[in-house]
């Protein structure tokens, strides 16, 4: 485990760029949270109930912090703006225009509502960069809430995801939410590189729903091709056999064979090397074809060892393959990889601190640094930004 420290490093490659956080949930807060990793100041602009993610729970941590919320809110600053009152617009409306980049994902039109939208604030800060996150773009999807499962859904992934035999299934995580705060880090860069030439601002736009369309790559450039929607294959692969899950003596492995070279190492290994040579899997067209059959042979010699014993052998010989890990034993791999997969960070008297995953972006000389744990609800309001400190109560939400 990696404690946070920022070890005589110059500085990071975003510090001095401010950030006004009006979002909330994920997508905008995984965004705002990569950007602060890099130095960002950023100042997370909460309602007097917080962030909707504080009170998902549980689980918690030992301080009563909803796991959820940790996971995408390290290295902000927390203030609480009661954007229903005269004073709580102005203190946003500050904190707003004395930032570099603005980041919300609220409806269309609310932020219009508070006077905190790209045009009322582009007026006076015509470099401001303003990023908005919707579900559905803020055209005839406005109206539309923008849940991930939702997008899932119409989206096509659930389509695409589960059994031959099994109803459609979401994907584990909020991975639309992810990819879309990823599409937002990338927008804001570019942004922030033409502010650079330009010294004009500008405005952000991303959507979980051309996000995810995006995200589908080879399945929807098949649909483009050929008119047609893909199905629901289970762990099995359109385009490639074999690269699924196979079962062995005591659970599933995942075998990812891409060439034919793989695929002859792979048969070598379970002792039936004949297979390569075999018309009906000689090539990678063949084997696709011949699916069925295939997986069928594999499986009856990969019954005689385990999962963990296969992956051993077969990756000494080359072929991709790897037992299903649990979360837990991820990152545990991850660790003994060199790969250093968790940090521990510390609030400033080293009171409080966080476990977390690190940051997977990794630059040798102005790496991601990890400064603050994830924030207490307005643990931040006070003189430096003329707010009145937050109850002790609302923390523990």
């Amino acid at each position: 485990m990696n404690n946070s420290s920022d070890n005589g490093l110059r500085a990071g490659p975003l510090d001095g760029i401010k950030v006004a956080d009006f979002s909330r949930v994920l997508a905008g807060p995984f965004a705002s949270m990569m950007l602060a990793d890099f130095g960002a100041d950023v100042i997370k602009v909460e309602s007097p109930s917080g962030d909707d993610t504080r009170s998902w729970t549980p689980p918690v941590d030992e301080y009563g912090v909803g796991t959820y919320f940790s996971s995408v809110n390290r290295n902000k600053r927390s203030v609480v703006c009661d954007l229903t009152t005269d004073e709580g617009q102005a203190a946003a409306l500050e904190i707003a225009l004395t930032a570099d980049v603005v980041i919300e994902n609220f409806r269309p039109g609310i932020m219009e509502r508070f006077g905190l939208d790209y045009d009322s604030l582009q007026d006076r800060r015509p470099d401001l960069i303003y990023c908005s996150i919707t579900g559905f773009g803020s055209a005839a999807g406005a109206h539309l809430p923008g849940y991930d499962l939702l997008v899932q859904a119409v989206g096509g992934l659930m389509s695409v995801t589960g059994g031959l035999d099994s109803e459609p299934s979401k994907v584990g995580v909020a991975l639309v939410d992810v990819v879309t705060g990823q599409n937002a880090v990338v927008g804001i860069l570019a942004a922030l590189r033409s502010l650079e030439q330009t010294g004009v601002g500008q405005r952000v736009d991303v959507n979980l729903l051309s996000s995810l369309l995006s995200g589908l790559v080879n399945q929807a450039s098949s649909t483009l091709a050929t008119g047609e929607s893909p199905q629901r294959m289970g762990n099995a692969h359109p385009s490639i056999a074999p690269y699924e899950t196979l079962r062995t003596a005591d659970g599933p492995l995942a075998v990812a064979v891409g060439t034919n070279k793989q695929f002859a190492g792979l048969v070598r290994v379970l002792g039936v090397p004949e297979l390569s040579s075999d018309e009906r899997f000689a090539g990678n067209s063949s084997r696709v074809a011949n699916r069925v059959v295939l997986k069928s042979l594999l499986e009856q010699q990969l019954g005689s060892k385990s999962a963990a014993d296969w992956s051993e052998l077969l990756s000494i010989a080359g072929v991709p393959a790897g037992k299903v890990n649990s979360i837990v034993e991820a990152l545990e791999l991850a660790d003994t990889l060199g790969l250093a997969p968790v940090v521990e960070i510390a609030n400033a008297d080293g009171s409080r601190t966080s476990q977390q995953v690190a940051n997977p972006i990794h630059l040798s000389g102005t790496p991601a640094r990890y400064r603050r744990p994830p924030p207490l609800l307005g643990e931040h309001n006070g003189a430096a930004f003329d707010l009145p400190a937050v109850p002790a109560l609302h923390h523990l939400q």
